[in-house]
């Protein structure tokens, strides 16, 4: 990985598209430090924030703790992005316009950002909601105001704060080196870990009683990252390949196939996503509880029972996590129109029949290899937060970088990595073509 950073900035093309995607980073991060005026934080730091306003400060690199303009960051065009995907399934125009190459994207990108704006709204009326008892301050620019006004000016500005978010993830896409809303998401979760190391190391030289336990904190959220980063980057290449041979075919006086190739199923091919349904999903009656009864029997109750870090809580995302995993499966492979396509240009898998023999055996291999990326999801999702919530559970690092950031971050930093290849090898052709 860093051969291919010393190889792409030896471009001129690709180091200008680094360099404004570092400034498209930039201006991301000072907006997620820019204060609101009208949002009292010290609420936020006493206590008044819930499991899922942590989760989204996270995500957003303390931005909503900071009361900053960025608070809501990129997840209301990550829930629209998803939203827009599954229901290209179940909408019949939304699914002829996936398969109508860049007209049909630009359509739905459409859809995307109008959805993004709905739920902006949604979110950051729910944010606001959730503050108006001591969390809007009433005097802004030493003008008082009604507190409705406050919390609609608030409102508005969290709102603005998304829709730019999502412009600069766009613009990354466009003249950066691309993905600019897995970038974004990256750069925040690298944030709150930094600040959470500041933390450590600040606790580890104040050479008090808490010293030697925030050393241990330090090594032991070291030996986690090591040991989940291996484990990520081999899941991650694993792939299973379905050897494919092509029969040769004489046409006039050339003879063509008779060539040798196999089609690369990936063990973990939905990535982070079925973990990130998951956790939306559960979390969803959370958020709608805190916002409009935070103080009812209900609320008390799904903390108690179903809030984070309790046990019915994780087994029920391990199976939603299996459930999303096969789910977005079907969707990224379809066996049918593989057999189907290796039939027509001759093809067929040594020792399967072409056609419908050839269907079932590619559906078999993808459910297990599905299942076991499942596993390997829930794995990662679960098992290292109920470790380190029994050795060290007062450990800072541990809930700023969980495991599921730690595979965010590894996948982004692969796909980062594989984006930089591509371009150098346009480049090399380009100029080979030259």
């Amino acid at each position: 990985m860093f051969r291919t950073l010393v190889n792409a900035f030896k471009n001129k093309d690709i180091r200008k598209k680094i360099f404004i995607t570092i400034g498209l980073l930039l201006i991301y991060r000072l907006g997620c430090w820019l204060p609101i005026p009208g949002i009292t934080t010290e609420w936020y730091t006493s206590g008044g924030g819930d499991t899922f306003l942590d989760l989204l400060s996270a995500i957003t690199g303390g931005a909503l703790s900071n009361g900053a303009f960025l608070a809501i960051g990129i997840s209301p065009y990550i829930n629209s992005s998803i939203i827009v995907q599954l229901l290209s399934i179940a909408i019949p125009k939304l699914e002829e316009w996936s398969k109508q190459g860049d007209e049909g994207r630009k359509k739905l990108a459409v859809v995307t950002r109008v959805l993004t704006l709905i739920l902006a709204v949604a979110q950051s009326v729910g944010i606001v909601v959730s503050m108006s008892s001591n969390g809007i301050a009433t005097t802004i620019y030493g003008v008082n105001m009604p507190l409705w006004l406050a919390s609609t000016f608030v409102a508005i500005i969290l709102i603005a704060g998304s829709m730019f978010t999502m412009w600069l993830g766009e613009r990354i896409t466009d003249y950066g080196i691309g993905n600019g809303i897995s970038l974004l998401i990256f750069v925040g979760i690298l944030s709150s870990a930094g600040l959470a190391i500041i933390e450590i190391f600040r606790r580890i030289f104040a050479f008090d009683a808490e010293s030697q336990v925030a050393v241990w904190e330090l090594i032991g959220f070291i030996v986690m990252v090591v040991a989940v980063f291996a484990f990520i980057v081999f899941v991650d290449g694993a792939e299973r390949r379905i050897p494919i041979q092509y029969a040769k075919q004489i046409k006039g006086r050339k003879q063509y196939g008779g060539q040798s190739t196999n089609i690369p199923i990936k063990i973990n091919a939905a990535g982070v996503l079925p973990i990130i349904f998951a956790t939306a999903i559960i979390t969803f009656p959370q958020l709608i509880c805190s916002i409009f009864a935070p103080n009812s029997a209900f609320y008390g109750w799904w903390m108690n029972w179903l809030g984070s870090g309790t046990p019915i809580y994780f087994v029920l995302t391990g199976l939603l996590i299996l459930f999303f995993s096969y789910f977005y499966a079907q969707i990224q492979f379809n066996p049918e129109d593989v057999a189907r396509n290796i039939q027509q240009y001759g093809g067929f898998i040594p020792g399967i029949r072409p056609g419908r023999p050839t269907s079932e055996y590619l559906s078999r291999i993808s459910k297990r290899l599905t299942l076991f990326g499942a596993i390997f999801l829930a794995f990662i999702a679960i098992v290292p937060s109920i470790i380190f919530a029994i050795v060290l559970p007062t450990a800072t690092l541990v809930n700023a970088f969980s495991a599921t950031g730690l595979l965010i971050v590894v996948s982004v930093a692969l796909e980062f990595d594989k984006q930089l290849e591509s371009q150098l090898m346009m480049k090399q052709y380009k100029g080979f073509l030259k």
